[in-house]
């Protein structure tokens, strides 16, 4: 299994002869080595329902026909516009043929901003457990601190985990490096930073409070196989 970095809380998961992105926002994401002509995902997977996570998932799908698993009021928002869901929500798994998707708890809001200044609410934020040939990644979605994390790492052995850590928004470096020691991960990322400048964030201050578990700090377009 391939799993790559592509800046802000881009994800891509390449297994079991699928491409699944988490989170695709491209197009006004500064960090991002990706470009919407070039994406030809099978599955989108999605956190939450702000802008700079759906990103370009509507796009996307409808190119390529791609299957969107998202919680339940952001995939039906999303079926309006003509995209193929699959509605989920916390707590819940699905087993799919590319792998096994299970939503966790996130700390954070979640609604989807029109261009015309509408708010449109899209239920709860989640994280999500993804499990394919034996190995579990966790993307934690946007989120601040929470001590079920605790219970998320002793149920699910974790073995790479994407940890949000620009404050502001989500957890700072502090909070997040607690996040690691509840989660308890065999490797993280660290993600959500340096996009805008309020979460403007060194990762390796990440990197120097996190000890028991391997830090990887990736620029756009890196890679770990599991």
């Amino acid at each position: 299994m391939k799993v790559s970095f592509h800046g802000h809380s881009v994800v891509k998961i390449e297994t079991m002869g699928k491409v699944i992105l988490i989170d695709p926002f491209i197009n006004g994401n500064s960090q991002t080595d990706l470009s919407v002509e070039n994406e030809n995902p099978d599955v989108i997977l999605l956190t939450h329902g702000h802008n700079d996570h759906v990103g370009d998932t509507v796009e996307l799908a409808k190119k390529n026909d791609a299957l969107v698993i998202a919680p339940n009021e952001l995939a039906e928002y999303l079926s309006w516009q003509g995209v193929r869901v699959h509605n989920m929500h916390i707590g819940g798994a699905h087993e799919f043929d590319f792998g096994k998707v299970k939503y966790t708890q996130a700390f954070h809001g979640s609604s989807y901003v029109t261009e015309d200044k509408q708010i449109i609410y899209t239920g709860m934020p989640g994280g999500i457990l993804f499990t394919a040939e034996g190995k579990t990644i966790l993307h934690a979605g946007d989120t601040a601190l929470f001590s079920d994390m605790k219970l998320i790492g002793e149920l699910n052995p974790i073995d790479l985990a994407f940890i949000p850590i620009g404050d502001n928004f989500t957890m700072g470096p502090e909070d997040a490096a607690i996040a690691v020691d509840f989660l308890k991960p065999k490797a993280v990322v660290p993600v959500h930073y340096n996009t805008f400048p309020v979460i403007e964030q060194d990762p390796n201050d990440f990197k120097r409070l996190v000890s028991d578990a391997e830090v990887h700090i990736l620029s756009a377009g890196q890679s770990i196989e599991l």
